[in-house]
C-alpha cells in the first residue's frame, strides 16, 4: 500500500466518493464524520495525510490543523474549503496545513496534491525513525562495559547530561569520547536539536575560524558567498569540539567569547551573532602542560573544565574486552554473511594480553580484520595480526616450555607467510611433526 489517508467530513456522500477515488490509487483509506472520531483513528493508525473539511459537527477544520501538527508532527493536512471561502484555506496554511482544495472546483488537483503531501509525510516518518535509531544508538545504556572505571564515567555523564553545563572529556585517542558526547546530548533537553561534531585537528588552521563561525561574502579571497559556520548550524543543540588541544591560541580567545557571552563574529562581519549552543570539548592532551608551554589559554581551560570526565583507556578496563569484542563480532558477522558464534580461548587470551595503544577503535579494527580472514564459526589466533600471535617475550611472559615452543612456531610461520613445508625446514622438524604441533597448540 502507498500509505494511510484519513478523510474527515460529515457529508457521507462526498467522504465516500473521495475515499473510493483515493483507494483506487492504492492508498489505505480511513473515514471520520467528526473531530472526536478522527482523533481516535489518528491515535490508533499511522496516518500520513489528513483531508479535513472546515465545518465539522464538533469543531473547525482550520483550528484542527495546529492540533494535528502538535500531536502528530509527521502528518500532513489538506483542508477542504467551501466554494468562495478561500480565506479559510489561507488561514489553514498559516496554521501549518500542507495546502487546501476548494470543493467541487479543484477535483483535478486532488490526486497530485495528495501524492506530494504523502511524499513529504513519508520523508518526515523516515527522519523520525532515523532520529529514534540514532537516539537508541547513543544513549547511556548502549555504552558497553561493566568495569568500575567505565561505570564511574557513565555515572558522571548521566548526572551532567540534563544541564546545559560545558563538559570537558579527557581520554586517549579511541577511548570513546565522541560516543560519550553523543550520549550526553541525547540525555539533554536539546536532544531534538542538532548535534554537530567538529574534529579541530582535521581542519586546517587557516580555515578553522571560518568553519566554526562562518564568513560573509568578500571576507577573504574565495569567499564568494555567505557561509554558515558550525556554531550557527548547531543553534539550539550541541557542538562537540574534538581534539581541542589542537586549536590555535588566537582562535581560543574567540571560543572563550562564545562560552562567556553566547555570541560570535562571522569572519568579515562586524556585528555579533547571538547563539544558544551547548559546548562539549574533548582532548587527548594534558592541557595543564599545554598551558605551561604557552599552547593553551588558561582562562579557556578553566571555562571548559567546570565539569571534567576522564575516560579510561582500554588497557585500564581489560575486563570489558570480552563484552566489546562480542559486540563487534555481532555487528560484523551479518555484514560479511558469516555465522560467527564466538572466540577461541587462545584468541581471547591474545586480546587480553595486547597493549591497546589505539583503544576501542583498535579493538574494533582487529575484530573486523579477524572476521574477514576466518573460515570458521569461531575466531582463532590464526586470524589475528602477526604481532598478536608472537606473544610477549619479556619477563612477564609465561616461562613454560610449551608456551615458548608455541610462540616460536607462530613466529616462524609468520615469517614464511604460512608455508608449512618451509617452516618445518627452518624448525628442523618433520612436516608431520609440525602439523601435530599446530593441532596440539591450536595454532
Amino acid at each position: 500500500m502507498k500509505g494511510h489517508i484519513l478523510i474527515i467530513d460529515d457529508e457521507d456522500q462526498l467522504r465516500k466518493l473521495l475515499s473510493r477515488l483515493l483507494a483506487l490509487e492504492g492508498y489505505t483509506m480511513h473515514e471520520a464524520g467528526n473531530i472526536r472520531s478522527a482523533m481516535k483513528i489518528l491515535e490508533k493508525e499511522e496516518i500520513s495525510v489528513v483531508l479535513s473539511d472546515v465545518k465539522l459537527p464538533d469543531g473547525n477544520g482550520v483550528e484542527l490543523v495546529p492540533t494535528i501538527r502538535t500531536r502528530f508532527p509527521q502528518v500532513e493536512t489538506i483542508v477542504l474549503t467551501a466554494y468562495g471561502n478561500i480565506a479559510d484555506g489561507v488561514q489553514a496554511i498559516k496554521n501549518g496545513a500542507f495546502d487546501y482544495i476548494t470543493k467541487g472546483d479543484d477535483n483535478n488537483r486532488i490526486l497530485p496534491l495528495v501524492s506530494k503531501a504523502m511524499d513529504k509525510a513519508r520523508l518526515q516518518f523516515r527522519i523520525r525513525d532515523l532520529e529514534k535509531k540514532i537516539a537508541g544508538k547513543y544513549n547511556f545504556d548502549n555504552i558497553l562495559g561493566s568495569s568500575p572505571e567505565i561505570m564511574s564515567a557513565i555515572e558522571l555523564a548521566r548526572k551532567v547530561a540534563p544541564s546545559d553545563m560545558t563538559v570537558l572529556l579527557l581520554g586517549e585517542t579511541g577511548s570513546g569520547k565522541e560516543v560519550f558526547a553523543h550520549a550526553i546530548h541525547e540525555g539533554s533537553n536539546r536532544r531534538q536539536q542538532p548535534f554537530v561534531a567538529v574534529n579541530c585537528s582535521a581542519i586546517g588552521k587557516d580555515i578553522l575560524e571560518s568553519e566554526l563561525f562562518g564568513h560573509v561574502t568578500g571576507a577573504f579571497t574565495g569567499a564568494v558567498k555567505d557561509k554558515k559556520g558550525f556554531f550557527e548550524e548547531a543553534r539550539g543543540g550541541t557542538i562537540f569540539l574534538d581534539e581541542m588541544g589542537e586549536m590555535p591560541v588566537e582562535l581560543q580567545a574567540k571560543l572563550l567569547r562564545v562560552l562567556e557571552a553566547q555570541e560570535f563574529y562571522k569572519v568579515g562581519e562586524p556585528k555579533a551573532i547571538k547563539t544558544d549552543v551547548r559546548v562539549i570539548a574533548a582532548t587527548n592532551r594534558n592541557l595543564e602542560q599545554e598551558i605551561a608551554a604557552g599552547h593553551f589559554r588558561e582562562d579557556l581551560f578553566y571555562r571548559l573544565s567546570v565539569f571534567q570526565i576522564s575516560l579510561p583507556s582500554l588497557n585500564n578496563r581489560k575486563k570489558d574486552i570480552p563484552l566489546l569484542a562480542t559486540w563487534f563480532i555481532q555487528q560484523f558477522a551479518p555484514k560479511m554473511n558469516k555465522r560467527l558464534t564466538g572466540m577461541s580461548p587462545a584468541f581471547l587470551q591474545a586480546l587480553q594480553q595486547h597493549s591497546w595503544k589505539g583503544n576501542i577503535r583498535e579493538l574494533r579494527n582487529v575484530i573486523e580484520r579477524a572476521a574477514i580472514l576466518t573460515d570458521t564459526d569461531i575466531l582463532d589466533v590464526s586470524s589475528l595480526p602477526f604481532d598478536f600471535q608472537q606473544g610477549k617475550d619479556d619477563s612477564t611472559s609465561s616461562l613454560r616450555l610449551a608456551d615458548m615452543e608455541r610462540s616460536h612456531i607462530i613466529k616462524v610461520l609468520g615469517q614464511v607467510k604460512g608455508n608449512k613445508t618451509r617452516a618445518a625446514e627452518l624448525l628442523d622438524i618433520g612436516l608431520t611433526t609440525l602439523y601435530n604441533k599446530i593441532k596440539e597448540y591450536n595454532i
